[in-house]
């Protein structure tokens, strides 16, 4: 089991997701999306997991500003994702091919 937490500092599901990874003494890695983004094989994979537009937060001060909701063509979408992380829905949590967004507990049960 390789866990990875993709997410932000200040974002409080993020901080819920470590701390149930960190209870249940499962190991995971934490990417602060502030700081380094998705590379876009895991965009692929995590894109195959829970779908594109799934992983857009559209309330981010990003998304209006960069006027994605203009935009179609998923690899002009993929494109603006990579450039700029805050895009995302967090915690983006993954566990292999398997992938989750937001605080969802109920499945990573399953991954334990």
């Amino acid at each position: 089991m390789n866990i990875q937490i993709f997410g932000v500092k200040k974002c409080f599901d993020t901080k819920k997701a470590e701390r149930y990874f960190k209870e249940r003494k499962m190991q995971f890695q934490f990417v602060d999306l502030t700081q380094k983004g998705l590379s876009k094989g895991e965009l692929q994979s995590i894109k195959t997991a829970v779908g594109m537009e799934n992983l857009i937060d559209r309330g981010s001060k990003d998304y209006k500003k960069l006027n994605m909701d203009r935009i179609s063509g998923t690899d002009k979408r993929e494109e603006i994702l990579l450039d700029n992380p805050s895009l995302y829905k967090t915690p983006i949590v993954r566990n292999g091919r398997q992938a989750t967004l937001g605080y969802q507990p109920e499945i990573w049960k399953t991954w334990e």
